[in-house]
């Protein structure tokens, strides 16, 4: 036995680079981000070689009912819960090289090190790859590991479809990821930490490096359809039933619902369809998608609630049919304190012991 300082632990910022930019190939885009939707064949091509490089290290991987990557490198006591890393591989259609994968590849930097150093820790480690975390092909987001912890049911998360008609259950075992664990398992981990990309520019712009998040903004999405009448473009404008402007006036009023809100408040508009979809003739149906975001449970509520309001009002005022449909609610959801402040306390010399 022996005892390495912990603080000395080998790991390899140049490594885990080279890493993002080789999972960053896969799914290459040509403004230098990555498309590698969920249960794509480049997601099973991202997935393949993280196995690969997990099992160069001797762990083992295990795969569950909805696709979930699990990777575990035993520890000293393997009755003990393990203390778990990860996040996903999925992208948005425009995404990012570091968005999700930073989380899984960070992870699995933490795993080399500790196999470079030869260090056996008490407890297991565990690293998770968790399947549709973006909700970008298939809606909503974040469905493997809401079946894991028991928020979404399993038999309706396989059955959901993408705009194209193509089943999840079905595209998982297409691309040879579906497997036979239990997606439950997973709530057996001790402890849970993410590293991810930040949203935006606002820490570089403070110049600070890192942030420690202690909160899940409470989320509400909608559907929201317009209907009016369609018309040649060539018809008069007093009489028309337009479903295009009256949804774009509601769609600048979910910037202005989020604005409004304040502090937390998030607005987004990120998908909208157009029937008939011609040129030359005025719409008579729209559909879009509203993402309301806030720290706040009382202030989303009002959020969503002047989202109706607002529709009301261009119904009566435009001669227009407005539906707003819930689609999704994420309650805010605080992480736990005790993990937290562990990460805000400053790095400290520490001993492991090892084989």
């Amino acid at each position: 036995m022996r005892n390495l300082p912990v603080n000395n632990l080998p790991v390899s910022g140049a490594r885990l680079w080279e890493s993002l930019m080789e999972m960053a190939r896969i799914g290459a885009t040509a403004k230098g981000g990555c498309n590698r939707q969920t249960l794509t064949d480049l997601d099973g091509e991202g997935r393949a070689l993280l196995q690969r490089w997990a099992e160069e290290l001797g762990c083992t991987v295990r795969v569950d009912r909805v696709g979930n990557m699990v990777i575990r490198r035993e520890g000293r006591d393997p009755s003990r819960p393990a203390v778990a890393m990860g996040s996903h591989l999925d992208t948005q259609p425009t995404g990012g090289k570091y968005d999700g994968v930073l989380g899984v590849l960070a992870g699995l930097e933490v795993l080399r090190a500790l196999h470079e150093a030869g260090i056996e820790t008490e407890a297991p480690i565990v690293l998770v790859n968790w399947t549709n975390e973006e909700g970008a092909r298939f809606a909503p987001p974040m469905m493997g590991s809401g079946v894991a912890m028991g928020l979404f049911e399993e038999v309706e998360v396989l059955a959901k479809t993408d705009p194209a008609g193509a089943v999840f259950g079905e595209e998982l075992r297409r691309i040879g990821w579906q497997g036979e664990a239990d997606p439950a398992e997973l709530q057996k981990l001790g402890a849970y930490f993410e590293v991810h990309i930040e949203q935006g520019p606002l820490l570089e712009a403070d110049g600070i490096p890192v942030g420690v998040v202690d909160r899940a903004l409470g989320q509400l999405w909608y559907d929201v359809t317009v209907t009016g009448e369609d018309a040649h473009a060539g018809s008069a404008m007093g009489p028309r039933r337009d479903a295009m402007v009256a949804a774009a006036i509601l769609v600048q009023a979910v910037e202005e619902i989020a604005r409004e809100a304040g502090g937390d408040g998030r607005g987004t508009v990120g998908r909208l369809t157009v029937v008939p979809d011609s040129r030359n003739v005025v719409p008579s149906r729209v559909w879009f998608s509203v993402d309301f975001r806030h720290g706040d449970p009382k202030a989303l509520a009002r959020m969503g609630e002047a989202l109706e309001a607002r529709a009301e009002a261009l119904a009566a005022a435009r001669g227009v049919e407005v539906e707003v449909a819930p689609f999704w609610e994420f309650p805010l959801t605080p992480f736990d304190p005790t993990l937290v402040a562990a990460l805000r306390r400053p790095p400290r010399a520490a001993t492991c012991p090892t084989a």
